[in-house]
């Protein structure tokens, strides 16, 4: 699964969405509709659309444009998922430590922002695993779209895909966070995951940072989910229920991030707002609003300077 995952999901491949249009276009409609939701609706849809906004999945995972580009190598020491022998006991981890802990330590662990993943043991053969899911190209070009001058439109580096490789870090993830035993299924349950683990990653090829809500209040309308690290390790949970494993009670949680919102209008995909005949009004407000975020630079250049 090493490199965004094809099947076996082997070492080597470096995978990803080249940016697929409907990807860009719900981010997009996120953040601008989040931040103007007042715009005129001359440009907008007025019929009623399903919320939450479904989740795009794909028939197959393209090329990566190479204009994206990774400051941190994504999953270094990938490896395919091992076919496990059918009468195997596979006790199944769940990992959670702070975000980007190898950089910062536990700090973002002190504002429970947490990175989740799955270990699995083979108790046949003592080997241990790590199944994760996240960023092809880190953070930042999941959550803003980069403006390139040759381009009319923004553009997005935005794909995240599944990381399987052999061993569990101990230590990363006990240290500041989370490895408790919360499963146990048979070698059969798990090869039947492994190929579920390649559908998914092969269809779910973009990340989306943000929940959007109407407000923070219990049971407000959600007009878009995340699609993130926390919610892979909530689809393989549910999905290791539906084959069989017997979980145990034990409470957890997830780090999810909100933004809070009036009812998103749809106001049209690339080709309307930023083709030969679009919106110019339009495109020039977008590419105005997503100006200030520069996703490819540091943290420190990233902030504004002090005044």
């Amino acid at each position: 699964m090493a490199q965004a995952g094809s099947a076996g999901l082997g070492a080597g491949e470096q995978r990803g969405a080249a940016l697929g249009r409907a990807p860009w276009r719900w981010a997009l409609g996120l953040l601008w509709l989040t931040a103007a939701p007042g715009w005129s609706q001359a440009s907008g849809d007025r019929t009623r659309r399903q919320w939450p906004v479904p989740y795009k999945r794909f028939s197959f995972r393209p090329e990566p444009d190479p204009y994206c580009q990774a400051k941190y190598t994504f999953c270094p020491t990938g490896s395919s998922i091992p076919a496990m022998k059918g009468d195997d006991v596979i006790e199944v981890f769940r990992l959670q430590a702070p975000v980007w802990e190898f950089k910062y330590g536990d700090l973002l662990g002190h504002m429970k922002i947490m990175h989740d993943a799955i270990g699995f043991r083979s108790t046949l053969t003592g080997k241990n695993y790590t199944m994760e899911w996240y960023e092809l190209f880190q953070l930042g070009n999941c959550t803003f779209p980069h403006l390139r001058p040759e381009m009319n439109a923004p553009f997005w580096c935005n794909q995240g895909a599944a990381c399987f490789f052999e061993g569990i870090d101990d230590i990363h993830w006990k240290e500041n966070g989370t490895l408790v035993l919360v499963a146990t299924m048979s070698g059969n349950m798990f090869n039947k995951m492994a190929k579920w683990v390649k559908q998914d990653n092969e269809t779910g090829i973009y990340y989306e940072t943000w929940t959007v809500q109407a407000s923070p209040e219990k049971g407000a309308e959600t007009w878009f989910e995340s699609y993130d690290c926390s919610k892979f390790v909530l689809r393989t949970y549910k999905k290791l229920a539906e084959l069989g494993a017997e979980f145990k009670k034990i409470e957890t949680n997830y780090t999810r991030i909100f933004l809070y919102s009036g009812e998103p209008t749809y106001l049209g995909n690339e080709t309307s707002i930023f083709g030969p005949v679009g919106n110019k009004t339009l495109a020039l407000a977008i590419k105005r609003f997503y100006y200030p975020f520069k996703p490819h630079l540091s943290t420190k250049e990233f902030l504004p300077p002090a005044s």
